[in-house]
C-alpha cells in the first residue's frame, strides 16, 4: 500500500468482529489518504451509516442477498475485502463477476481478499482423538485433497478456479475482545463466536460441556494478529510478493488448544457462579446438539 494513486476498496463485514478490526487497520494505515473505501452495510445496521461517513468512509446499503449490488460495487473496486457470509456461493460469484468487469474496463486485475476458515480442515473424530495430519498453506497439493463437501470449500474452490488475483485467508479460533475505535463508537461487534458459543451451550446445559472426550485440537489466533494478516497479505499482493490462486491460501494461527482444556475452564467458571453441576466438563448429548441455540458447537 505504498502507491500514491487512489485505490478504490469495496469492503464487506465492517460491523463484524473480524471485519471491524481489519477496517481499523486500513483507517489507521499511513496511506489511508490514498484509499476510497466503500462499505456494504446491512439495512439492520443503517443507523451506523452517518458515523462511518464522519470517518471518511463511503457506504452502500445492502446484504449478501443483493447480488446486483455486490457485482456493481466489485466492478468499481481495485481491492475487495470479503469478510462476511463466507459460505454464500452466489455472493462470491457476484463479486467475481464484478471483478471481471473491472478488469475488462481497466485492463488491470483487481485483488480479492476473501475470508474462509480452518473449519475446512474439520474431520469426523467427534472429539475422541486428535489427528496426526498437519495442513500446510505452502502445500497447495495437500489443500486440494480437501473434499468439496468440507465447510467453506465450495466457495474457496469457485474463487480459486476463477482466480482474479484472489487471496484466501483462513482464520482459526479467534480469541480476545476487539479493542478498536469502531467498538468504542458502537459500530463493531467486539466478540468472537466460537468460545462464547461454547459458554452459551454450557449455560443451556447447566454444565460445562465438550464434544466426545474433548480430545480434538484446534489452532487459535488473537484478533489483532488475524487483522494484521489481512493487511500483510494485501500489502504483499499489491507489491506482487504474495502468491494467489491455488497457492493463495493463508492460515491465521499462532497456537493451538485441546478442547478439553478449554471446556474445563468453562465448566469451572460455571460451577463457581452456581450455573454448573461439576468442575469437570461432560460430553454434549444429542439433546444438547439439537437445541437451536447451540447451532455450531463442534
Amino acid at each position: 500500500m505504498t502507491s500514491t494513486n487512489i485505490s478504490t476498496i469495496f469492503f464487506t463485514g465492517a460491523t463484524g468482529y473480524i471485519g471491524g478490526t481489519v477496517l481499523t487497520r486500513l483507517v489507521d494505515h499511513p496511506t489511508f489518504a490514498n484509499f476510497e473505501i466503500t462499505l456494504l452495510i446491512r439495512p439492520s445496521k443503517k443507523d451506523k451509516i452517518s458515523t462511518f461517513h464522519s470517518l471518511g468512509l463511503n457506504t452502500v446499503l445492502g446484504s449478501y442477498n443483493d447480488l446486483d449490488i455486490l457485482e456493481e460495487q466489485a466492478s468499481k473496486a481495485d481491492i475487495v475485502f470479503s469478510i462476511a457470509d463466507v459460505d454464500n456461493l452466489a455472493a462470491a460469484q457476484a463479486i467475481l463477476r464484478g471483478l471481471t468487469k473491472r478488469y475488462d474496463a481497466t485492463g488491470q486485475q483487481p485483488l480479492l481478499i476473501h475470508t474462509s476458515g480452518t473449519a475446512v480442515l474439520v474431520d469426523d473424530a467427534k472429539g475422541l482423538h486428535p489427528t496426526d495430519v498437519v495442513y500446510d498453506d505452502l502445500n497447495p497439493d495437500q489443500i486440494e485433497t480437501l473434499a468439496i463437501t468440507q465447510p467453506h470449500r465450495k466457495v474457496d474452490v469457485a474463487i480459486v478456479d476463477a482466480d482474479k488475483r484472489a487471496y484466501i485467508i483462513l482464520p482459526s479460533t479467534i480469541y480476545a475482545l476487539a479493542k478498536t475505535k469502531f467498538v468504542d463508537l458502537g459500530l463493531q461487534n467486539p466478540r468472537s463466536q466460537q468460545i462464547p458459543r461454547l459458554i452459551r451451550a454450557g449455560l443451556l446445559k447447566g454444565q460445562g460441556g465438550m464434544v466426545g472426550k474433548g480430545e480434538n485440537v484446534w489452532p487459535n489466533v488473537h484478533i489483532d494478529d488475524i487483522a494484521d494478516l489481512y493487511i500483510v497479505v494485501c500489502e504483499n499482493a499489491l507489491s506482487g510478493k504474495a502468491s494467489h490462486g491455488r497457492e493463495g491460501f493463508y492460515f491465521g494461527e499462532n497456537g493451538e488448544h485441546k478442547l478439553y482444556d478449554l471446556s474445563k475452564v468453562v465448566a469451572q467458571e460455571l460451577y463457581n457462579i452456581g450455573r454448573g453441576k461439576s468442575l469437570e466438563p461432560t460430553p454434549f448429548t444429542e439433546e444438547d446438539y439439537n437445541r437451536p441455540e447451540n447451532f455450531g458447537i463442534s
